[in-house]
């Protein structure tokens, strides 16, 4: 699984596996022998499309090692099942949906995309931003992710914020309005079960700790796997 993390909080290493051998050599001598044949060449790797966990330290996975991030749970799930998918963990700490909108496009250059899960919008609401503003920034991540042919799943996502209960309404509101305008499959809430749960979070009290993200894991899944049977019957 590829981690890409332009952010502060975590950056991974892209390994890259060469196929060199040494070639064969031939011998002198008196004893006649054949040469070695040439090894014959070996196949290359697999290119498998791809699914892009576009977040932000909800998805980067924030206080967890990579391997615990739910994007790297989501891949073991994948495997284990059968599907031939790379997620790749494009979560960047303390983003925003005007952060995001501004890296989409390069997030979606690197290779076969079938699949976005879009959770962004909670440092917005934390910070009182005007909820028509994150509403604009994600609806133009949607339509540039399709424009390349990429299935959407949005993650809705609630949060505390002083800001009133008119802009709290106006949260709720906003995910479901924007998976109705563009026909997206939505996860209702992102942190549903583990938000506000002591033991599933880290001491911040706002990030999953490592219990916690495999179950944010389940919840993406349990969405996830119907959009790629019907991926498998096209």
């Amino acid at each position: 699984m590829k981690i890409f993390l332009p952010g502060l909080v975590f950056l991974s290493t892209a390994f890259l596996f060469g196929c060199g051998g040494d070639s064969s050599r031939s011998t002198s001598g008196t004893s006649g022998a054949p040469a070695a044949a040439p090894a014959p060449n070996q196949a290359p790797a697999q290119t498998l499309p791809k699914i892009v966990a576009f977040g932000d330290s909800l998805t980067a996975g924030y206080g967890l090692s990579p391997k615990e991030s739910y994007p790297s749970i989501l891949q073991q799930k994948l495997d284990a099942e059968g599907y031939k998918y790379e997620v790749v963990n494009a979560g960047v700490s303390g983003d925003t949906s005007a952060g995001g909108l501004r890296r989409i496009d390069w997030s979606l250059e690197d290779g076969d995309v079938r699949f976005i899960i879009l959770e962004l919008g909670a440092n917005d609401f934390l910070r009182g931003q005007p909820v028509k503003e994150t509403r604009r920034n994600l609806s133009q991540i949607i339509e540039r992710a399709q424009a390349r042919g990429a299935q959407v799943l949005l993650a809705g996502m609630y949060t505390t914020t002083n800001a009133g209960d008119a802009y709290l309404k106006e949260i709720d509101e906003v995910f479901k309005s924007l998976a109705d305008d563009h026909d997206l499959p939505l996860i209702p809430f992102f942190l549903e079960n583990v938000a506000g749960k002591r033991d599933l979070n880290l001491d911040d009290g706002v990030h999953p700790n490592a219990e916690g993200t495999k179950i944010v894991a389940d919840t993406v899944y349990k969405y996830l796997k119907p959009l790629l049977e019907a991926e498998d019957k096209k």
